[in-house]
């Protein structure tokens, strides 16, 4: 539950980023560091989620069809 508040989080400030280069509150420089950093932070956060469901996953009994 906590990567995924910060995967939201972070899809937030990248909307806000997007929102404050199209009303001219970031210079296009800015916007593109910015940017490419949240986009990097916000790739990392997805790779913890799959590693961490792949964990999950992995640590669950297998599923077994009904009647057996």
């Amino acid at each position: 539950a906590d990567l995924e508040a910060a995967r939201e989080a972070k899809y937030r400030e990248i909307r806000d980023a997007e929102l404050d280069h199209r009303t001219g509150k970031l210079s296009a420089e800015d916007f593109g560091a910015i940017d490419r950093s949240l986009r990097a932070e916000a790739v990392e956060i997805l790779h913890e989620l799959d590693r961490a469901r792949s964990a999950a996953g992995a640590a669950a009994p297998p599923a077994t069809e009904p009647g057996e």
